[in-house]
């Protein structure tokens, strides 16, 4: 079953929004979740999560947009994390979203992790912000690889 109609309201595109990293891919939306996957092993991290609205609507019969939200962390950054400010520990895994463009193509989208951050450098000591550079390059790698 498609969703269409009146009463469902149409998708509208992420968009540019401050701190965030946005890159349409050549790929499937299929081909890059596996390209991500790899790409984050690479890095030397972790995928510790992992959901898709489109996975559980195909379940119940519907058919939407590819999407699937990604968490990705590793242990001596969250150590470092919590050191730094145990309210931070809120952001953590941090994310990126994959989702399905009208061509079939995918999208990688993410939250820098600066970004991510931003709001606990007041009060946490200034390990949480080296974290948090250390992390934007490690991101910055994965989404270079997924999407190249």
């Amino acid at each position: 079953m498609v969703l269409t109609g009146a009463a469902v309201a149409q998708p509208v595109a992420i968009g540019e929004r401050p701190g965030w990293k946005i890159a349409k891919t050549a790929h499937s939306y299929a081909e890059l979740n596996r390209r991500l996957e790899d790409a984050i092993k690479s890095n030397k991290m972790g995928l510790v999560t992992s959901a898709s609205a489109s996975e559980g609507a195909k379940a119940q019969g519907f058919t939407i947009p590819g999407n699937r939200v990604v968490g990705v962390s590793r242990n001596d950054f969250a150590r470092r994390m919590l050191a730094a400010s145990l309210a931070a520990g809120i952001e953590a895994p941090i994310r990126l979203y994959v989702t399905e463009n009208a061509d079939g193509t995918g999208t990688l989208s993410y939250k820098a992790p600066s970004t991510v951050f931003a709001p606990y450098l007041t009060g946490a000591n200034a390990d949480l912000a080296k974290v948090a550079a250390e992390l934007d390059d490690i991101f910055a790698r994965i989404a270079a690889e997924a999407g190249k």
